[in-house]
C-alpha cells in the first residue's frame, strides 16, 4: 500500500518476515524448525508486549500469527492479568520472569530468549551472547534497571554482571560477548553497538548459509539473513519518515 504510514509499513516487512520464518522452519526436520521458533522468539515477545499494554487498557495492537513458531502463546492469549501472565510464563520454557510489571517480564523473556539460543543453537550463541551484553548494558547503564541475574551470569560472566562502571563492565566480558561492545566506549554508543551487532548477524549468516552441511547451520544462516533485510528495510523507513535526518545511524546500519 503506497499510502500506509510507517507504523503500517513496518509492520507489513515484520509480517513478511514471519511468514517466510514458518515456511522455512515447515520445511525444516525437528531439530530445524526447533532452531527457527527460537531464533523467532521476538514475535511472541513481541505479542506479549502488545497484550501487557492491552491489560493496563492502552491499544493493543493485533497479535502476530505464530503458527508453529509459538512456544506458548495460546496460552499466554487468554490471560487477563499480569499474575495470570506470569504464572503461564513460569510453567513454560520461558520461565517465571520475576515480577508482574511489563518492563520486567519483556526483559526476563528477553533474556531467556538469548540464554536458551546460546544453549540449543550453538552457531547462533555468539549472536545470543553479544545480543545479552547489549541488552545488559542499556539495562543497566542507561535506564538504570538492574534485571534478574540468572541467565546473565550464564552468558556474560560474575566479573560483567557485579561491574558497577560500563568500562569495567566491557573488560569484565567474555570473549563470545566482548565483540558486540567493540564500538561502545561510553553507554552514548550503545546505538552504534546495536546497529553493528545486525552487520555482524549478517556476515555470519551468509558465511553459515553458504556452508555445504547436512545439519541445521545454513537454516541458522537464513534466519539471520531474512532478519537483517527486515531490520533494514524498517530502518530506511524511519530514515524516510525523518526525512533523512538519522542518515547517519542508517549508514551505521549498511556497514
Amino acid at each position: 500500500d503506497v499510502e500506509a504510514g510507517i507504523t503500517e509499513a513496518q509492520r507489513a516487512v515484520t509480517e513478511t518476515l514471519l511468514w517466510q520464518l514458518r515456511v522455512l522452519a515447515g520445511w525444516q526436520p525437528r531439530p530445524g524448525s526447533a532452531a527457527v521458533r527460537l531464533l523467532a522468539s521476538h514475535f511472541e515477545i513481541a505479542n506479549t508486549r502488545g497484550l501487557l499494554r492491552a491489560m493496563e487498557g492502552a491499544p493493543q495492537p493485533p497479535p502476530y500469527r505464530l503458527g508453529a513458531l509459538s512456544t506458548v502463546w495460546p496460552r499466554l492469549s487468554r490471560t487477563g492479568t499480569p499474575a495470570e501472565l506470569r504464572a503461564e510464563l513460569a510453567a513454560s520454557p520461558w520461565g517465571d520472569p520475576g515480577s508482574e510489571s511489563p518492563a520486567a517480564v519483556i526483559t526476563a523473556m528477553r533474556w531467556s530468549a538469548a540464554a536458551r539460543t546460546a544453549a540449543n543453537v550453538p552457531s547462533a550463541a555468539r549472536w545470543a551472547a553479544g545480543e545479552a551484553a547489549l541488552l545488559w548494558a542499556r539495562e543497566v547503564f542507561v535506564t538504570g534497571r538492574r534485571p534478574d541475574t540468572r541467565h546473565a551470569v550464564r552468558l556474560l560472566g560474575t566479573a560483567a554482571v557485579r561491574a558497577t562502571a560500563f568500562g569495567e563492565f566491557r573488560a569484565g566480558l567474555p570473549a563470545a560477548a566482548r565483540w558486540a561492545l567493540a564500538d561502545a566506549g561510553t553507554p552514548a554508543d550503545l546505538w552504534r553497538a546495536e546497529a553493528r551487532w545486525w552487520t555482524t548477524l549478517e556476515h555470519d549468516g551468509l558465511r553459515l548459509l553458504h556452508e555445504a552441511r547436512f545439519d541445521m547451520t545454513p537454516v541458522v544462516g537464513a534466519v539471520a539473513v531474512l532478519g537483517t533485510d527486515a531490520w533494514r528495510v524498517r530502518a530506511g523507513l524511519e530514515c524516510a519518515e525523518q526525512g533523512g535526518r538519522a542518515l547517519e545511524a542508517f549508514d551505521e546500519l549498511l556497514g
